[in-house]
């Protein structure tokens, strides 16, 4: 049986390596036009590319899509012919299957991995790869920026949180039926959150706001002094989440010099159109329902 926890909105979390620009950098229309796919794509099951922005900064992982059964061992996959140690993620997700968010949590901890919340833009006609802070961070996802061991949201993002609840349920959750089974596999998952969510530095603060916010009202928008409040921020400068270059090109000097700040899109230099409001979802994944019968295997929760 699958639970899912609802969290409201999509946020997104840039990589700690992505550039941010902050005056000067306009975005092309490719570019917009590839931030406003990933409204779509944040629906599907995760996917990780790698974005490279040499030689300024050593590149970043993209995170897109909702957590599946099938996330954790995509990553493994993906990791495999890459030296992530110390990366970046940048996170664009509606959340996804809790159990499976939170071992993909603890894989990006052991690899020290930053995470932040934007779109990833390609570098189109030469121009660098940067990061678009018009992104949402819903449910699940919310964990996994706690995941990172520093954590960086831009002005712009939207970091969402909601109730953990059955997801074959959750869209009309008031008019279903529950046993105590269900109950019971609801209340042992909200105590692998809580334990997963003080191994990785997060406050108590966290898990009241998310489980305070039933299925049927809409999910709640992390103020910045509630993304404080919780831990999920640890830095406000962007410089943080960015690694130089350890393979090659880019020195500590060159990155004084030219500061990794101008790769991120600010919210005046844009994106032609503004990303339209990512609409509440009910589950960060589609679930096959299961009634009322706990499956032998162990359950799977989503935001």
């Amino acid at each position: 049986m699958r639970l899912s926890l609802k969290y409201g909105g999509s946020v997104l979390v840039c990589a700690a390596v992505f550039c941010i620009a902050l005056t000067g950098t306009v975005a092309t229309p490719g570019s917009s036009a590839h931030a406003g796919g990933t409204l779509e794509e944040r629906k599907l099951p995760m996917r990780f590319t790698w974005v490279a922005c040499q030689p300024n900064c050593r590149g970043w992982v993209g995170a897109v899509g909702i957590v599946t059964a099938d996330t954790p061992k995509a990553f493994d996959e993906f990791a495999r012919e890459r030296q992530l140690r110390g990366a970046s993620v940048v996170l664009d997700s509606s959340g996804g299957s809790v159990n499976d968010a939170i071992a993909l949590g603890r894989r990006w901890r052991n690899l020290g991995m930053l995470t932040t919340v934007g779109t990833s833009i390609d570098p189109h006609n030469g121009e660098r790869a940067s990061v678009v802070p018009h992104a949402y961070c819903e449910s699940m996802c919310v964990f996994l920026l706690l995941s990172g061991k520093t954590r960086y949201v831009p002005d712009g993002a939207h970091v969402r949180v909601h109730q953990i609840w059955m997801g074959d349920r959750a869209d009309d959750a008031r008019a279903a039926s529950y046993s105590a089974q269900d109950l019971m596999i609801v209340e042992r998952d909200i105590g692998r959150l809580a334990k997963y969510t003080f191994e990785m530095g997060g406050a108590g603060d966290l898990l009241s706001l998310a489980l305070s916010v039933p299925p049927w009202e809409d999910l709640h928008e992390l103020s910045q002094a509630e993304l404080r409040l919780t831990n999920l921020v640890t830095t406000d400068a962007v410089a943080e989440v960015f690694s130089p270059n350890d393979s090659a090109a880019a020195s500590v000097a060159d990155l004084n010099a030219k500061p990794v700040q101008d790769r991120f899109v600010s919210d005046v230099a844009s994106v032609e159109k503004p990303l339209p409001a990512a609409k509440s979802t009910k589950t960060a994944e589609a679930l096959v329902p299961t009634g009322g019968i706990a499956a032998a295997a162990p359950a799977q929760q989503q935001r």
